[in-house]
């Protein structure tokens, strides 16, 4: 959360937003082998495969509000906050994926505009630019679908509850896919917007 903000800058690396930033990265190989596990002969881990991403969502909140409550606001966490939450998109992904309950159509949807930042991010390296901040449509995007990979991976069953969990977790997987395109456009023209100014500065 802390790339959106500005405020007084450190150059310290051992705040506390950025140890509970590496916690979530640290967190999400743990996430993708407890969703995983079933699938190589594992017990079913889904529980505590919510837990860590529950973890993830609190900790993401918690990391911009101290970051910026403490001053602690830094280069690193920049990187590291939007880093976490493209891996955990990721992951999830992967392993929805895997198991079934994502189709691959979403799936490389998502992927397509993974990739279609990537370049971007690329055409301003080579014009000397740093990556924008993180924008609160891209935050709102990735928040719907932190909602929507646990309730999606909850419906993986039958009852009630999973049939619950299926209808909000496509409702909040249609939003997210939605706002998290529209944010990766706006993206694309902020990105256009500069390479063409530095044009024509030149």
């Amino acid at each position: 959360m802390e790339a959106q903000e500005t405020g007084v800058q450190t150059d310290r690396v051992l705040t506390i937003p950025n140890i509970l930033s590496m916690a979530r990265l640290a967190g999400v190989p743990l996430f993708l082998w407890l969703i995983l596990w079933p699938e190589f002969g594992g017990p079913n881990a889904d529980g505590w495969a919510l837990l860590v991403l529950a973890f993830s969502g609190v900790s993401d909140y918690l990391d911009g509000k101290l970051a910026r409550r403490w001053n602690q606001i830094s280069g690193l966490g920049r990187i590291l906050d939007p880093a976490a939450d493209r891996l955990y998109v990721l992951s999830t992904l992967v392993g929805l994926t895997w198991r079934g309950i994502l189709p691959l159509w979403l799936t490389g949807l998502l992927l397509a505009r993974e990739l279609m930042l990537l370049v971007a991010v690329w055409v301003l390296d080579r014009h000397g630019y740093a990556p924008p901040q993180v924008n609160f449509l891209g935050k709102a995007a990735t928040f719907n679908l932190m909602y929507a990979f646990p309730l999606l991976l909850l419906s993986d069953g039958s009852g009630w509850l999973p049939s619950l969990a299926a209808i909000f977790g496509w409702a909040f997987a249609g939003w997210g896919t939605t706002l998290y395109w529209w944010a990766g456009i706006l993206y694309v023209v902020q990105v256009r917007r500069l390479v063409k100014a530095d044009a024509a500065a030149d």
